[in-house]
C-alpha cells in the first residue's frame, strides 16, 4: 500500500473526489425534453466535464442569479453525449419533478443558462463481471445507462479512461409505480441493456416489487458470476443489500441522501458506514459515496 493510498483510506479530509477536484462552470442548455410523466431530459455542453466523469459520480446544479432555492441540488450522470468522432462533449442528466428546484428547471428552454460544478463524488467499480445486475427504483435508473454502456462497451468515461473488460451480459431491474413513469426505455435498450421491469400497478412489466427479479436472476447465476448496482428508494435498497448478502453476491448501493454543499465541508449528508474493527463512523454521502459496499451501510 503506498503512503497516498493509507492516507485516502484513514484522512478523512484525504478523500480523492474533495472540492478542489471538482470545477464550476456556467453551461447554456441544448435541450430538456419531457421523457416520462414529471420526467425530463436536461442536456448541455460542457467538453471539459465530459471527458473526467465517470458511472456513478454526479454534479452539482443551480439556477445562476436566483436566491430561491439558494443552494445547488445534486443530479446523477445520466450519459454523456459525443460528437461524430466519439468525444465527449456533452453531459445529461434526468430528473424528477418533485419540488421547487425540479419545478424551475423543467420551466427552462434550449439557451438558458445553468451553474453547475463537478465530477463529485465516487463511481461505481471497474472491476470487471460476468453479469452486471443493476437495480433501480423510481428515478433510481439514473446512473445506469452509462454504466451499462460502459460495461458493455459501447463508450469510455474518465481520463484517464477507466479500464473496463466488457461484461457478457448487463441487465437493469427496473421498479415503477406506473407505467407513464418508466424512463428511458428505449435509451437503455439501445444501449444492448437487458431491461426487466416491475410496476406497483401492474401496468407494466411484473405486477410486483423489482425485488422480485433480482431474486429469479440470482436463482439462475453463480453468485461468483454476478455482481449488484442498486439506486432508488431506500427500503428498496436495504432489501436489494439483504437479497445480495443472502447469495453471497457483492453488492455497491448508490445512496440519494440529501445533501446541502455537495463537497463534504456541511456534513448534512452522513451515512453510517462499518469499519474495519466492527465499529461504525459517520462518513460523507457526497465525498466517500455516494457509492458504498452494501455490506458495510448501517441501515
Amino acid at each position: 500500500m503506498s503512503v497516498g493510498q493509507k492516507e485516502r483510506e484513514t484522512n478523512p479530509l484525504a478523500a480523492d473526489y474533495y472540492a478542489d477536484a471538482a470545477q464550476r462552470y456556467e453551461v447554456t442548455l441544448v435541450e430538456n425534453r419531457q421523457i416520462a410523466r414529471d420526467t425530463y431530459r436536461l442536456r448541455f455542453e460542457c467538453p471539459e466535464l465530459a471527458q473526467q466523469v465517470v458511472p456513478g459520480q454526479f454534479l452539482m446544479l443551480r439556477l445562476p442569479g436566483c436566491d430561491d432555492p439558494l443552494l445547488g441540488r445534486p443530479f446523477a450522470l445520466y450519459d454523456t453525449v459525443i460528437d461524430s468522432e466519439g468525444k465527449p462533449i456533452g453531459l445529461d442528466i434526468v430528473y424528477l419533478v418533485v419540488g421547487k428546484m425540479t419545478s424551475r428547471l423543467a420551466q427552462l428552454k434550449p439557451g438558458d443558462s445553468l451553474e453547475i460544478w463537478g465530477p463529485l463524488g465516487n463511481g461505481f467499480s471497474a472491476e470487471p463481471v460476468d453479469h452486471l445486475v443493476m437495480v433501480a427504483g423510481g428515478i433510481g435508473q439514473t446512473p445506469f445507462l452509462a454504466l451499462g454502456r460502459e460495461f458493455l462497451g459501447g463508450r469510455a468515461y474518465g481520463r484517464p479512461t477507466r479500464p473496463i473488460t466488457p461484461s457478457e451480459r448487463v441487465t437493469l431491474c427496473y421498479g415503477v409505480r406506473s407505467a407513464d413513469l418508466l424512463a428511458g426505455e428505449d435509451d437503455f435498450r439501445a444501449a444492448g441493456i437487458d431491461l426487466r421491469i416491475s410496476s406497483d400497478d401492474g401496468s407494466v412489466g411484473h405486477h410486483g416489487l423489482v425485488t422480485d427479479l433480482v431474486k429469479e436472476i440470482l436463482a439462475e447465476e453463480k453468485a461468483s458470476a454476478c455482481r449488484i448496482a442498486c439506486c432508488g428508494p431506500e427500503p428498496m435498497m436495504e432489501a436489494v443489500a439483504q437479497i445480495a448478502l443472502t447469495h453471497t453476491v457483492a453488492c455497491q448501493i448508490s445512496l440519494e441522501t440529501p445533501m446541502a454543499c455537495g463537497v463534504g465541508i456541511c456534513f448534512s449528508c452522513v451515512v453510517k458506514i462499518t469499519q474495519p474493527d466492527g465499529s461504525w463512523d459517520y462518513k460523507r454521502t457526497c465525498v466517500e459515496g455516494p457509492v458504498f459496499d452494501a455490506k458495510k451501510i448501517v441501515w
